[in-house]
């Protein structure tokens, strides 16, 4: 099932089991069974405390592979094969259920310890979906500290059946003791703060108490984690605010443009960030949002549960999302057949027919990513010509199952209450009306700026962009920005990552002069 080399990294990694670990395999007549079966068999033979017992009643789904801690008997599943971008999930529940450290403050640990009732997680993902093993893994921990916890990853493409049922069209998906408890990217503290109801109140408390910042930087995206390194190298007592450290690049599958590096991948990226901002003693505030800035002497921050943070300076990194259609059925179907992920979600869409909107290089690379799984793709373009590289329009030409119509603007979604079935569409150039039966809508029109919170705080483009001068300063003295939220033209992650380190010694500059 494993390759050699594989095989190797898995050996190595395996030494740092302490306690007995017990793979459960509920297997049935399919060829995924016998993956799962040969999987749990190939990793039993690289440890003598990895074992395998089969009991096809141990997992409500077939084929699974249950990981069982022997000494502490916490229980975490695999419902299908944990391959792909799952197999480092499998990895780190064998080394968590095995008594490897895990990587969480002990604040955290203990909380999670403490938690009382039983709580029983199912999370649906797609084994291509970028976001999906941040979740995972995030319940598997839960899982393995606390037995009255458990999570089953669910793979979605192959349990078809429970996922129509369940009318689940967007991944993860989440689940508690049966009742849908998130959708998409949700951290480890956020899950916490949801089934401890008095978690957010402590935090803000904890926040409350912080001494005043040097640097106080908002945004946990490339930009963010450049100018939070760039000052702490300066001597600076440097903290950062964020609601999901790593931000967009998270979702990102291949970065292939990161100079010096051949190719990356979002997930990995970030981890790399997080690990290079810690090493400077950076106050990590993961899963805050900020709702205010404001300046009186010290620029003070106000966070979503109440607390303010004051710092003599502030860098803005807010980053930027996904932009909408705005018409009408687009909000009503979300999760439920429009999408924003193609990576993340198109395997739930396996033989249907779906459309991209926007003919730009992320709307074209959608497409020919989406023909590969679907029955048929509709490219829906605004303007008279795609916007997208001609080596990738070239693609998509080529390939049988895509149809681009240029001049078309959306104008609604339409479905049948629990799900997408079409789109409405105008030609621009007759105005004639137009419909496409589908069951999904990939939306690929560009970046809004994170600003709203900000306006009458700092000036912004008429696009709600921050304006910056050349050293990242904004129109507040000691307020700086940067990354893709600011007027910089072009939004990559090289750029964001310059302008976080030129903004951060822009403040250190302002800092000497006042």
């Amino acid at each position: 099932m494993l390759d050699t080399n594989l095989k190797q990294q898995l050996h190595t990694y395996l030494q740092n089991l302490k306690t007995q670990v017990e793979l459960v395999v509920s297997l049935d007549d399919s060829a995924k069974a016998a993956e799962v079966d040969a999987l749990a068999n190939d990793i039993a033979s690289l440890s003598d405390l990895v074992s395998v017992r089969r009991d096809d009643s141990a997992a409500k789904r077939t084929p699974a592979m249950l990981v069982r801690s022997v000494a502490k008997d916490t229980k975490i599943t695999f419902a299908g094969v944990p391959l792909g971008h799952e197999f480092t999930s499998l990895v780190l529940a064998l080394l968590h259920s095995g008594g490897h450290p895990i990587k969480v403050d002990a604040d955290i640990i203990e909380q999670i310890r403490q938690l009382p009732g039983s709580f029983a997680f199912e999370t649906y993902v797609s084994l291509s979906c970028q976001t999906c093993p941040e979740v995972v893994q995030a319940l598997n921990i839960m899982s393995a500290i606390n037995p009255n916890i458990t999570n089953v990853m669910i793979d979605g493409a192959m349990f078809q059946d429970e996922v129509a049922a369940k009318n689940i069209m967007a991944v993860p998906s989440v689940y508690l003791n049966g009742e849908l408890f998130s959708q998409g990217a949700i951290t480890l503290e956020k899950i916490i703060q949801k089934i401890d109801v008095n978690a957010e109140k402590r935090q803000a408390e904890a926040l409350k108490n912080k001494a005043d910042f040097d640097v106080l930087v908002v945004g946990g995206g490339p930009a963010g984690a450049a100018a939070s390194i760039y000052a702490a190298r300066k001597g600076l007592n440097t903290g950062i605010v964020a609601e999901r450290f790593g931000g967009q690049v998270a979702d990102t599958v291949g970065i292939e443009n990161f100079i010096s590096v051949q190719y990356t991948e979002g997930p990995k990226l970030v981890n790399s960030l997080e690990a290079h901002v810690r090493e400077y003693g950076v106050d990590i505030m993961n899963n805050q949002r900020a709702v205010a800035l404001r300046k009186d002497g010290k620029v003070q921050l106000e966070l979503q549960n109440g607390a303010v943070l004051n710092s003599k300076t502030v860098i803005l990194t807010p980053g930027a999302r996904w932009r909408e259609m705005n018409v009408p059925g687009e909000q009503q179907y979300r999760g439920k057949g429009v999408a924003y992920c193609p990576h993340c979600d198109g395997p739930l869409f396996k033989g249907k027919k779906v459309a991209v909107i926007g003919g730009g290089n992320s709307g074209i690379e959608a497409a020919i990513d989406l023909a590969g799984i679907v029955e048929h793709v509709t490219v829906l373009e605004f303007a008279a010509e795609l916007r997208a590289d001609a080596v990738l329009v070239k693609k998509a030409n080529s390939m049988g199952n895509i149809t681009i119509i240029t001049e078309a603007q959306t104008t609604e979604v339409i479905g049948d209450g629990n799900k997408v079935t079409g789109l409405n569409y105008t030609e621009r150039k007759t105005g004639a009306a137009k419909q496409v039966e589908l069951a999904g809508i990939f939306v690929q029109i560009g970046l809004v700026p994170n600003t709203e919170w900000l306006r009458g705080a700092v000036e912004l483009s008429p696009r709600g962009e921050i304006i910056v001068d050349e050293r990242g300063q904004t129109s507040v003295p000691g307020v700086f920005a940067a990354g893709d939220a600011t007027t910089a033209p072009y939004k990559q992650i090289i750029i964001a990552m310059g302008s976080g380190a030129n903004a951060a010694l822009g403040a250190f500059d302002y800092m000497i002069r006042n």
